[in-house]
């Protein structure tokens, strides 16, 4: 038996050759949805709290960046959980992130120190969210998600076919 067709070959070739995509698109955005709306959720119940002190954006109150911070982590990891306009829903919590990051670098954390690479500082918190966010910008919801069924719904009302409708999804 040559060694091209031992099973341990085919193994590496199921392991290599197969692609879930769709699966992992849905994976990924439950878990960056779980991971988002868990902050919602905490901001939520400690509003009264974190109301006083929140950082400021865009010269809006304490209040009002928390408010707006909330309805972000819920309501587009929600969305997003689920698939229903998941590209759009990647906008606001890119930007949430992006003024995170932000925050935490130009000191107005003064507890936090600048960190270099070796650090575990939660700076890189904010990063790690925007990378996987323009991941599901780029990449999409795939076919496991509200979006793709309603594109499918849309594309029998106007009585076409899925393959000539939408690209590989």
């Amino acid at each position: 038996m040559a060694w091209h067709n031992s099973p341990l070959v085919n193994i590496f070739l199921r392991l290599t050759g197969f692609t879930y995509t769709n699966l992992a698109r849905l994976f990924m955005r439950l878990f960056v949805g779980m991971m988002l709306l868990q902050f919602g959720i905490r901001h939520l119940v400690n509003y009264n709290e974190l109301c006083t002190n929140f950082p400021t954006v865009l010269d809006m109150s304490p209040a009002t960046s928390l408010t707006l911070m909330i309805i972000i982590e819920l309501v587009c990891s929600l969305s997003i959980m689920v698939g229903f306009l998941t590209r759009l829903n990647t906008i606001p919590p890119i930007l949430a992130m992006c003024a995170a990051e932000y925050y935490i670098l130009h000191d107005m954390v003064p507890y936090l120190p600048v960190y270099g690479l070796d650090s575990t500082d939660p700076g890189y918190l904010p990063i790690m969210f925007i990378g996987i966010y323009i991941y599901m910008l780029i990449a999409g919801p795939g076919k496991i998600s509200l979006d793709y069924f309603i594109s499918l719904y849309i594309i029998n009302l106007r009585g076409k076919d899925e393959e000539e409708e939408l690209e590989e999804v």
